[in-house]
């Protein structure tokens, strides 16, 4: 970075300046300047601050102190090409430099002559030219005294008319005999353009310099008597509106004396009506009206009377009484949720059964529910469907990143420029009492100095206190019982728990493979097919199709990136049919490659052979269910325990109950029961980039175990999932429904689940249920029975055996 602050210098003697000219080297390292131009004979700070500048100063100070400054065209470029460099710029010599504790170096440089940049030489360290020095041409002569006179002439009207410059500089251009330097030393007093004062530099003949620069100034002159007149005139407007203020007060006083009514007084009066008409409650009319009392003793050039009058415009704005007429049709609010939004079914039948009860009591206060979900699975399109569903306006807010209790409640109206919250604001849109009002991204308001925005929320988003919610602005009490509050956010554990105390939780799993495809034959493809001006019947999407590319293309709990490839395949298709004409199109799966390249995810695959100590568990992640083969490895050494594959503490812990429960059964299974001292045990999950953790794969981990010490293979047809103690018990886990589907999907056909989790079925699809075989454990055991090929036997402990709690006595 170079800025300057000029400093102009009399122009060095004829005779140094030759010798110094003589020693500038055809090389020069270059500097680029910002907003600037420099010419010869100019002496100025400059402030370097860029890497390649600062190298190149440093070059040039070692070697011959000369440089060439050079204006860059884009001033916001902090590493300019080559080619935004002007080619004729100036060489100066460096007359002193003092480094700055920031890093920069200030240096004084002086211009010494111009020079015209010929080619560029290849340096990494700092910008660096070759070119040719160009001597300032003679001039003299009657018309070259004309420009001259003419310049000066122009410069000095300027500087009467207001441009800013010093008086000593003014002397200092007055005092020049050399025509050339007058004419760049105007050039740079004046408030010309960077491209002006460039073209000036560039000018080298003096006759031209000069008529270029009495062009400049002629063009600036008329600007500067354009400012003087716009000044005069509003001034002269000033004058007269203070005069009209004048004669205008003067004659509400004769209005006054005569009991005539003046204009103010039928505004103030109509305040009154529209007050009374608004509907308010008696304590909200009585300081409405103390409000217009209070306006109508101000004067009316009183700021204070904007401020009245804004206040009394947000009362009068509020829905005091209107209110939006409900359907209450259940059949009618059903068929619409489900035109709208596949799937969810605790969600529809939650606000079908809003409905049933406030048609049985319409006097029940509104419920706050909220939705939380991973992203895209329509929990905002919710809220709007069931705004249409029961007739209701709908309105919406973003707390994302709200820090300020006062973008809840509002400021107080001591403060300049203060307005009511988000809430009274959101009820001044909706125009109605009783609106669908969705509060976006709960989960992400933070607190600092300015207040908690989660605490102003606990009197909003509480049925048994906010008919009477009072903003700071309004300082009046609001009823928001009518309205139906929906809060939506990602993650419940971030909200604090009282605020999270008063919402009816409902979840949005992510979207399982079905019923994406669902939504994107019904909803995705359509949609897309209309925006890009395609023919349904003309783009077919067949099943497989969407099938692959929900598998291959995405991985995501909604739907937001499955519609987004939907719409890349689209505007291929429409460019092929705007060029080749209309046709029918079939997007196949092995089209899919052509469309969008190749594809981005895989999933697991069941295993194709049985093997010894390699089990198959399944996972549960928010964008769905996956597999996961867990090996064990047995080597010899010591008793280590070595565990790899990016496993968070809980499945650490999950594997060392799985190893402790191996030890006690160790007689049972035919192992050595000292094997613990002799080897070293493995347990490794592919796919380390993933973090993995929770207690659902200790049934499996304790499989591949025992496999893999009793030398069994596991069946490569079974997946697992239960947690496990050190006493053999399998207990329950969640996200059954998603491994479920993973395992189908994978091929698995034997599904392992503990006793407890026979209910999740009921969220299974029937075909899936059909095609898949469950069995139900509750010991460990169980588990190895149904899992290792020829099972385990089992053995009697006795007083001499080891037993799963240790040694007997």
């Amino acid at each position: 970075m170079a800025d300057a602050d000029p400093e102009p210098s009399e122009s060095v003697a004829e005779q140094s300046l030759h010798e110094r000219l003589s020693r500038v080297p055809d090389t020069l390292p270059v500097l680029p300047l910002k907003d600037m131009v420099v010419y010869p004979g100019m002496v100025l700070p400059l402030f370097v601050g860029r890497r390649r500048s600062l190298r190149g100063l440093e070059h040039a100070l070692n070697a011959h102190k000369f440089i060439v400054l050079a204006a860059q065209r884009n001033s916001e470029d902090e590493n300019p090409s080559q080619d935004e460099l002007y080619r004729m710029c100036t060489v100066a010599e460096c007359m002193q430099t003092v480094r700055l504790p920031d890093g920069m170096i200030r240096a004084v440089v002086e211009g010494v002559g111009r020079f015209r940049i010929e080619a560029f030489t290849d340096t990494a360290d700092w910008y660096e030219a070759r070119g040719t020095l160009i001597p300032e041409p003679e001039a003299a002569g009657v018309e070259i005294e004309a420009l001259t006179r003419s310049a000066l002439g122009l410069f000095e009207r300027a500087v009467k008319m207001g441009r800013p410059v010093a008086p000593e500089s003014l002397e200092m251009v007055r005092g020049l005999r050399s025509p050339g330097r007058l004419a760049d030393l105007v050039a740079h007093f004046m408030n010309l353009s960077l491209e002006v004062k460039q073209k000036i530099l560039e000018t080298v003949p003096v006759d031209d310099r000069l008529t270029v620069l009495i062009q400049e100034l002629s063009r600036e002159l008329e600007v500067l008597e354009i400012e003087q007149k716009i000044h005069s005139r509003v001034k002269k407007e000033l004058e007269d509106a203070q005069k009209e203020f004048y004669l205008r007060e003067r004659m509400k006083a004769i209005q006054h004396e005569l009991g005539e009514r003046d204009e103010r007084g039928s505004e103030i009066d109509d305040l009154r009506d529209q007050i009374k008409a608004a509907g308010m409650p008696e304590e909200v009319e009585g300081k409405a009206l103390k409000e217009v009392e209070r306006l109508e003793r101000i004067p009316p050039a009183s700021p204070e009377v904007v401020v009245v009058r804004t206040y009394l415009d947000w009362l009068l704005a509020m829905p005091w009484k209107v209110r939006s007429e409900e359907k209450l049709d259940i059949e009618e609010s059903a068929r619409i949720l489900d035109e709208d939004h596949f799937g969810l079914k605790k969600v529809k039948e939650r606000i079908l059964e809003f409905l049933a009860v406030r048609q049985l009591n319409p006097g029940m206060k509104g419920p706050i529910l909220a939705f939380m979900g991973p992203p895209g699975v329509g929990k905002t399109s919710m809220g709007k469907s069931i705004a249409r569903a029961t007739g209701r306006k709908f309105v919406r807010i973003s707390l994302g990143g709200v820090r300020d209790e006062g973008e809840i409640r509002g400021h107080r109206r001591t403060y300049v420029g203060a307005l009511p919250g988000r809430i009274i604001q959101g009820m001044r849109t909706a125009a109605t009492k009783n609106p669908v009002f969705m509060m976006d991204e709960i989960d992400k308001i933070g607190i600092d100095f300015r207040g908690d925005p989660a605490a102003a929320l606990l009197e909003v988003l509480d049925p048994e206190q906010n008919d009477s919610f009072s903003d700071h602005y309004l300082e009046v009490p609001f009823s928001l019982s009518e309205v139906m509050f929906i809060l939506t956010g990602n993650l419940l554990d971030t909200m604090p728990p009282a605020l999270r105390d008063r919402m009816e939780v409902i979840e949005f799993p992510g979207y399982i493979e079905e019923e994406k495809l669902e939504i994107a034959r019904l909803f995705l493809i359509p949609k897309q097919l209309k925006e890009h001006g395609l023919d349904a019947e003309l783009v077919i999407f067949s099943r497989a199709t969407i099938l692959a590319l929900i598998r291959h293309y995405t991985r995501e709990a909604g739907v937001r990136n499955l519609e987004r490839e939907i719409a890349g395949i689209c505007r291929k298709i429409a460019r092929t049919v705007a060029a080749k004409g209309a046709k029918r199109v079939r997007v196949t799966p092995s089209a899919l490659r052509t469309y969008l390249g190749q594809f981005r995810f895989r999933y697991g695959v069941a295993e194709k052979e049985d093997e010894v100590g390699v089990a198959t568990g399944v996972g549960w992640t928010p964008v769905g269910g996956d597999i996961l083969s867990i090996e064990v490895s047995l080597l010899k050494g010591k008793g280590a325990l070595t565990l790899t594959g990016h496993l968070g503490e809980v499945m650490q812990e999950s594997a060392k109950a799985a190893l402790s429960y191996a030890r006690a059964r160790a007689a049972a299974f035919g192992v050595d029961t000292d094997f613990y001292r002799k080897i070293d045990v493995h347990i490794h999950i592919p796919q380390g980039q993933i973090p993995k953790d929770g207690p659902s794969a200790g049934i499996t981990l304790a499989t591949a175990l025992v496999s893999a010490l009793a030398k069994r293979p596991v069946r490569a047809d079974v997946a697992m999932t239960g947690e496990i103690t050190l006493r053999g018990r399998v207990l329950p886990v969640g996200g059954v429904k998603e491994k479920v589907l993973a395992a189908h999907r994978a091929g698995i056909r034997t599904m392992i689940l503990p006793t407890e989790n026979e209910r999740d079925l009921d969220e299974i699809p029937e075909h899936v249920k059909r095609q898949m075989k469950f069995v139900f454990v509750e010991r460990m055991d169980q588990v190895l029975e149904n899992a290792l090929r020829g099972g385990i036997p089992q053995v009697q402990v006795t007083a001499e055996q080891p037993s799963q709690f240790g040694q007997v006595h």
